[in-house]
């Protein structure tokens, strides 16, 4: 507070030494006119007053009214004093110079405002000129995002660097936070943000030089802004807002559109998927069933052959019994039904567990662990995660060239464990990044090519979320994806 008043004077000082330095200047001015008019010995008082009356505009022109106003009545006393007759007294003898005196000094007065005014015209209108570039600005920044997360994270940011405010918060009530320039904001408090919401109507204090402003579109407040630090006018608050709640919508919009296209390319996948889960547990059923026909034809069969065909019962058995495992822990997930048995385990355990447990998939493919020795425990379900990473396991397999590696690493983030897993396969594009840990969906290049239901990464995310988790995947077309995931330590 200290250092705040000593700049506060400061301020005060530098304006007042620049002021009275302008009043110097101008009676400087008078006088030098005066001296030269008098050296010279000019008896024609229109000359003098002429140039008097030209330094008054100038002086108006660049210092504004008052210091020309001042001049002028400075420059009306001096032509009195030193160049109407009687010279050397303020009297004035002849009536005729008591009307030239007070149309000089009314001349001096009008032009003075006339060019205050328009000197004050042209800064509005230089003001106004560099505020319609700052807003052209700030819109073409809005339009670089779709998601209204960002945009929001972003909105305080542009607002600082585009309008040279101090400070910038953003809030919506249909999501609760405030989203500010940064983190420590005394002066824009999120009660003033939600008392503008609320009322619908701006709150502007000159004075601390804060601004809060409803975010309008049409008669609906969608948010509000507030902004501290700068003094902008009320039409540059009014048409910052608006921007911003358009950009708002036009994001929601996007999402919206987003998310009834991926719905109804969801449908029209829905049949195919249908179709692909009839096939799946078909396929088992129809190997099973042909298997046991050539056991009960009463045909006699090499000891070879009846291996063979007890074999593949075996492992259909196994395909079809999973099948229906994931069917029905799907429709446990949906029904919110999983008990979880936590505790503190080792990741490590499970990862060794789950490649055990994949070993017949995983087939060629090297297996490449990289988890450092002191990783802390985390509170798991182990057998819920061993599923998770055979999944995970299961599907870097499947989507991978014959013998390239999998690699899977772990580490401590924000007091989370970070597991990942990854393969070289084809990589994920950015779309079907945000739909492939949904129901039912598999990826519409490697559907036709790979076996599978859609539900075995939908059941990973739901066991993870179960955790207080959270799970994703990165990748880059061509180059492999890492599928990681979080669970919380002991």
């Amino acid at each position: 507070m200290k250092l705040s008043n000593v700049s506060y004077n400061r301020v005060v000082k530098d304006n007042l030494r620049r002021t009275v330095i302008r009043y110097v200047v101008a009676v400087g001015a008078v006088f030098l006119i005066t001296i030269f008019f008098r050296r010279i010995h000019v008896n024609n008082p229109t000359t003098v007053a002429l140039t008097f009356l030209l330094t008054v505009l100038i002086v108006s022109t660049v210092w504004g009214l008052r210091v020309s106003v001042f001049m002028a009545v400075v420059a009306t006393l001096a032509f009195n004093y030193y160049f109407l007759p009687p010279f050397g007294t303020f009297t004035i003898a002849d009536p005729q110079n008591w009307v030239a005196l007070f149309a000089f000094l009314v001349t001096a007065v009008i032009a003075s405002q006339l060019s205050a005014r328009a000197r004050r015209e042209a800064l509005n209108a230089n003001e106004r000129r560099h505020d319609v570039e700052r807003l052209y600005s700030f819109s073409q920044k809005l339009l670089t995002s779709d998601n209204v997360v960002e945009l929001l994270n972003l909105l305080p940011r542009y607002i600082v660097e585009a309008f040279g405010v101090k400070a910038a918060a953003i809030s919506l009530p249909d999501r609760g936070d405030v989203y500010r320039s940064t983190p420590d904001i005394g002066s824009l408090d999120s009660h003033d943000l939600q008392l503008v919401c609320s009322r619908g109507e701006p709150r502007i204090d000159s004075q601390r030089q804060l601004a809060f402003m409803p975010l309008r579109m049409g008669l609906r407040t969608v948010g509000s802004l507030g902004v501290s630090g700068s003094r902008l006018s009320r039409q540059t608050l009014d048409a910052m807002s608006s921007l911003i709640a358009i950009a708002i919508e036009r994001v929601r919009a996007v999402e919206n559109l987003s998310r009834t296209e991926a719905a109804r390319e969801s449908e029209q996948l829905r049949s195919v998927l249908l179709d692909s889960v009839t096939h799946e547990f078909r396929t088992p059923l129809t190997a099973i069933k042909a298997s046991v026909t050539s056991l009960l034809s009463g045909s006699e069969l090499a000891p070879e052959q009846q291996r063979e065909l007890l074999t593949v019962i075996n492992e259909e058995s196994d395909r079809l019994n999973r099948l229906v495992g994931e069917a029905a822990e799907m429709a446990q997930l949906d029904a919110n039904k999983v008990e979880l048995e936590l505790g503190p385990h080792s990741i490590r355990e499970a990862l060794d567990a789950a490649i055990e447990g994949s070993r017949n998939i995983l087939g060629t493919h090297p297996i490449e662990i990289r988890l450092p020795g002191d990783l802390p425990k985390v509170r798991m379900d182990e057998a819920r995660i061993k599923e998770v990473l055979m999944q995970l396991l299961e599907n870097a397999a499947k989507y991978s060239p014959a013998d390239a590696p999998i690699q899977i690493t772990g580490e401590v983030r924000n007091r989370q464990l970070m597991t990942s897993v990854s393969d070289r396969g084809a990589g994920i594009d950015d779309f079907e990044q945000a739909l492939i840990f949904d129901k039912f969906y598999r990826g519409r290049n490697q559907r036709m090519m790979v076996q599978g239901t859609g539900m075995g990464l939908a059941i990973a995310k739901a066991i993870i979320e179960a955790h207080h988790g959270t799970i994703g995947v990165t990748s880059q077309l061509g180059h492999g994806s890492v599928f990681y995931f979080t669970l919380p330590l002991v």
